[in-house]
């Protein structure tokens, strides 16, 4: 591909990373925050303190497929600007239940900013839909990127914000969405108007298989069952992670600067991910996030020290990147590009449904059992998939033998 295009390329990719770093922030927020939120604005009864970041993955789930099908009918740069509008109301209303004490109102905001947040979830694939092929993986590094600026900001934003609008806590961190979203329009504006390079159907010889056939596959049903652990896991606990640190007696900053961390050990590996997983093999990088997530729950078990709450947090996040970039990569080679658009669908309302419940159960467990068994779960959640995992190679070692 010529310079020009390359040039093209990239400068969409660094667009969409400041996109990514600015409106992104509004996921941590929400995060960091929701069942804080959701645990004040309860009355005795405490077990549905984080039905609120259940909201939000929910929105994230129902806004997938829809968020896909708006930027594909109207281009980048409206579609995406679209994203902005819908996550700066998902602000204002959360807000505006702050001020009126309405926990239900609250939880449908952060919905609201879930739907947002799939318009963002996109943005990597837009950048490595615009990139020639050699440009691809740097295009989908510079948007992630701009998650470890959202790591950061958004967090930083909570701590300046949470007075802001005192005697009401928080209404503060949750009205300065509405400047993120501002902010990403303004961003995105400098996108090129006009579709995605990559709305081109592409060239598929064989015909399509239908989805029981793809989803039978044990390669698939390992890769999905990976990547549902991983993921669920991972929300299950950070979920609960901000109440059981405050519940400790650390303050909400503190809580806060742990989701941080969190982030940060979230997107920080993607660089060199893929380069793992060419070296060493899909299924040992996967192995290796869920051996992480185990060591996340022994260190959140040996004490609740600060530090310890931060390490777990911190190997959580880890655990989460590789196991769940690994699985993702195991199911994208289980389809044809004809294939792909009816199997990630699939794949996404499995994953977001499942992260969705074990965003509320967290809550719940939280509030009969304590922080223990939030991490006592992690144990036969990862033992499963490992051995599911293990199960796979035997069964492939044994075609070879043939």
């Amino acid at each position: 591909m010529n310079e020009t295009a390359a040039a093209e390329a990239r400068r969409t990719a660094i667009i969409l990373a400041a996109a990514q770093a600015i409106v992104g922030s509004a996921a941590p927020i929400a995060i960091s925050l929701g069942g804080l939120v959701g645990f004040y604005l309860l009355g005795s009864d405490k077990s549905l303190a984080t039905a609120p970041i259940t909201g939000f993955n929910v929105g994230v789930a129902l806004g997938a497929l829809p968020a896909a099908a708006i930027i594909k009918s109207f281009g980048n740069k409206n579609g995406f600007q679209l994203g902005t509008a819908v996550t700066a109301l998902g602000g204002l209303t959360a807000t505006f239940a702050l001020f009126q004490s309405d926990f239900w109102l609250f939880a449908f905001g952060l919905m609201v900013i879930g739907l947002g947040g799939a318009f963002v979830q996109q943005f990597r694939f837009a950048a490595a839909d615009n990139a020639p092929p050699e440009f691809k993986a740097r295009a989908i590094s510079f948007v992630l990127a701009g998650g470890i600026v959202t790591a950061i900001l958004g967090p930083q934003i909570v701590i300046f914000t949470r007075e802001l609008l005192a005697p009401v806590m928080f209404a503060g961190s949750f009205a300065s969405i509405l400047a993120l979203a501002a902010a990403g329009a303004i961003i995105l504006s400098f996108l090129r108007a006009g579709k995605h390079a990559g709305a081109a159907a592409h060239a598929d010889e064989a015909p399509p298989r239908s989805l029981g056939e793809i989803a039978s596959q044990p390669r698939f049903i390992v890769g999905l069952g990976c990547a549902v652990g991983s993921y669920a896991l991972m929300s299950f606990v950070m979920t609960g992670a901000p109440l059981a640190m405050v519940g400790c007696g650390f303050s909400p900053d503190e809580a806060t600067l742990g989701i941080s961390w969190h982030v940060m050990a979230m997107f920080g590996p993607s660089f060199f991910t893929g380069r793992l997983i060419h070296r060493f093999g899909v299924e040992r990088v996967v192995a290796f996030g869920l051996i992480l997530l185990i060591a996340c729950g022994v260190v959140a078990l040996s004490g609740i020290a600060l530090w310890q709450f931060w390490s777990a947090l911190i190997l959580l996040g880890l655990g989460w990147n590789f196991g769940f970039i690994g699985a993702t990569a195991m199911v994208s080679a289980t389809y044809r590009p004809s294939e792909k658009g009816k199997v990630q669908g699939m794949h996404d309302f499995i994953l977001f449904s499942s992260v969705a419940f074990a965003s509320l159960m967290s809550g719940a467990v939280y509030n009969s059992w304590g922080w223990e068994m939030l991490n006592w779960i992690i144990f036969p959640v990862t033992i499963a998939c490992l051995v599911a995992l293990l199960v796979l190679r035997m069964q492939r070692e044994q075609v070879w033998v043939r």
